[in-house]
């Protein structure tokens, strides 16, 4: 199975291309530059470090959230791009297990990433299978405070909003550090998620490849609590 992932949720980019077991390929990249400019060229690099092409693919994988909304909806659409054709089996990956994937060890991981306003997109999984702990949520950083005293220990934090995770909990009890260019998430965590996902019989078709955001966007929510205060006037 020739199976190829994207990751376009946060600040970095990421790609990978793996051959049932095998990781061929893997490059991050986070340049600043958008994942519109830099997501087909990184594809097409993979692509051909693998002597690939589409027609060689097998199945297909993106991040789909929770994370940046705009980021998702390209990297979303690129794979859809890619997959509608030849109607290539997609699969939809949660940042959070892409991100916990893409670390090994023993103990707890949380994923973590920048939800912005002290808030975070998170999740847990336990190191040793990447057993997942907690589902995707939304939630203010302090939180989480009952379950990193309570999970198995050492405990890291990946991921854009591992920083804020620190800075809350980096000093409690069974709290290791993990270096920040080790924190975002790589093609191989999104690659490993997809064939889990893959192997286990949830690829859908391109149109259904859908993004899962977790929560409105601000825009929705500035709605909402207009539409709120009008109620009560």
């Amino acid at each position: 199975m020739n199976l190829l992932a994207v990751d376009t949720a946060g600040k970095s980019c990421a790609v990978a291309v793996m051959r049932d077991d095998t990781l061929l390929y893997e490059a991050q990249c986070n340049n600043g530059l958008t994942h519109s400019e830099t997501l087909l060229p990184m594809i097409d690099t993979a692509l051909r470090a693998c002597s690939l092409t589409v027609n060689d693919l097998d199945v297909l994988g993106a991040t789909n959230g929770p994370g940046s909304f705009t980021g998702l909806r390209i990297g979303l659409s690129v794979i859809k791009g890619l997959a509608q054709p030849r109607q290539i089996p997609c699969v939809g990956v949660s940042t959070m297990a892409a991100l916990a994937y893409g670390v090994n060890g023993a103990g707890t991981v949380i994923a973590a990433q920048d939800a912005r306003r002290g808030q975070v997109y998170w999740a847990a999984f336990d190191l040793a299978d990447h057993t997942r702990l907690t589902p995707d949520a939304a939630a203010p950083v302090t939180e989480l405070q009952n379950f990193v005293k309570t999970c198995k220990k050492p405990l890291f934090f990946v991921g854009d909003g591992a920083y804020l995770c620190y800075n809350t909990y980096g000093q409690s009890d069974g709290v290791l550090p993990c270096p920040p260019a080790l924190q975002v998430l790589r093609g191989a965590g999104a690659a490993l998620a997809a064939k889990a996902l893959a192997d286990d019989g949830q690829c859908v078709p391109p149109a259904r490849l859908l993004p899962d955001y977790h929560r409105l966007s601000q825009a929705e929510r500035e709605r909402a609590e207009r539409e709120k205060q009008q109620e009560g006037i």
